[in-house]
């Protein structure tokens, strides 16, 4: 597994500098959307203020459902384990 990573680093600074040029002759350096103006920068800024709220909203609710199943199975695991002998000699 070392020989592997000590192969892979390498290549993979090799690609990083052969992109990194073809990063920065693209686009006069105006990024992927174009020109940046104020209201570009008001719209992303605002998704960015929905967007915490809302993901963690979304990942208490499956917290909650995670949490429930657990508990769920450990009732039912109890109850298998304390359930009295039931049949046999």
């Amino acid at each position: 597994m070392r020989r592997l990573r000590l192969a892979i680093v390498p290549y993979a600074l090799l690609l990083m500098l052969v992109f990194a040029s073809v990063a920065h002759a693209e686009n006069d350096g105006r990024g992927f959307a174009g020109a940046t103006d104020d209201k570009t920068i008001t719209n992303v800024a605002f998704g960015v203020i929905a967007f915490f709220p809302v993901f963690v909203f979304a990942m208490s609710m499956l917290q909650k459902a995670l949490e429930k199943r657990k508990e769920a199975r450990k009732a039912a695991e109890k109850q298998l384990h304390s359930a009295p002998w039931q049949g046999g000699w």
